[in-house]
């Protein structure tokens, strides 16, 4: 499985921005989905996930109630919907694909990673 995240880009803090990822085939019912985010100088980490079928959501405090995660099994895609966007979120964005079912905040749970897209708030 190859994965594409597409959507990034420059943004005023305030903004908003839709990441995009889409599998090159279909992934198997025992793939969950999930986004990662980078920042320099920081360790990877955990922004949300989604289980394969939908629902199940789960995100890191730090963009609750901000940003939400979709699946749409037709089109093999997941999105990850980012509101209301602040300088911290300044990061390259990675989506991935689950050993499991569901989704997980664990990065050791993924095994198939996309090559990221760039994300830039601006203050």
């Amino acid at each position: 499985v190859q994965l594409q995240a597409s959507g990034g880009g420059f943004v005023e803090a305030g903004g908003s921005l839709r990441l995009s990822c889409t599998a090159s085939k279909r992934t198997s019912s025992n793939n969950g989905m999930g986004w990662f985010r980078q920042a320099p100088g920081k360790e990877r980490e955990f922004v949300s996930a989604i289980a394969w079928r939908g629902g199940s959501e789960l995100y890191a405090d730090s963009v609750k109630g901000r940003f939400t995660i979709s699946r749409d099994i037709a089109k093999n895609t997941v999105d990850l919907q980012m509101n209301s966007l602040k300088p911290e979120d300044t990061a390259v964005y990675y989506c991935a694909a689950s050993r499991s079912p569901y989704g997980s905040s664990s990065a050791t749970a993924y095994n198939y990673w996309g090559q990221g897209t760039q994300v830039t708030v601006s203050s």
